[in-house]
């Protein structure tokens, strides 16, 4: 048996394990907040706030494990789904929820 091979795949290092950061943005200059929930923060709709840039533009950068993550923009208070997303899922917490992968 080789314990190097059997270390590095079950090894809290691994790829699969490391966050990296991914930036969300949204378009929405009149708004007054807006945060981003997903299953990346249990969906808490006050942990995540963006912050609006002088474009007009909503950013913020969250580092988020391999894998596919759901998540929605609230655009004071109304969940809003992301223009921009990779698609869309039947989430748990809302009727529909944007898909983004990280790698």
């Amino acid at each position: 048996m080789n314990t190097a091979l059997e270390r590095s795949t079950s090894s809290p290092y691994s790829a699969r394990n490391m966050a990296k950061p991914v930036s969300f943005y949204y378009a929405e200059p009149d708004a007054r907040s807006i945060n981003l929930v997903g299953d990346f923060n249990d969906w808490n709709p006050n942990s995540l706030p963006m912050q609006r840039r002088v474009d007009g533009w909503w950013f913020i950068q969250v580092p988020l494990t391999h894998g596919h993550h759901q998540y929605l923009f609230i655009v004071d208070g109304v969940p809003t789904l992301d223009p921009q997303a990779t698609g869309t899922v039947q989430a748990d917490h809302y009727s529909k929820a944007s898909m983004i992968a990280a790698s």
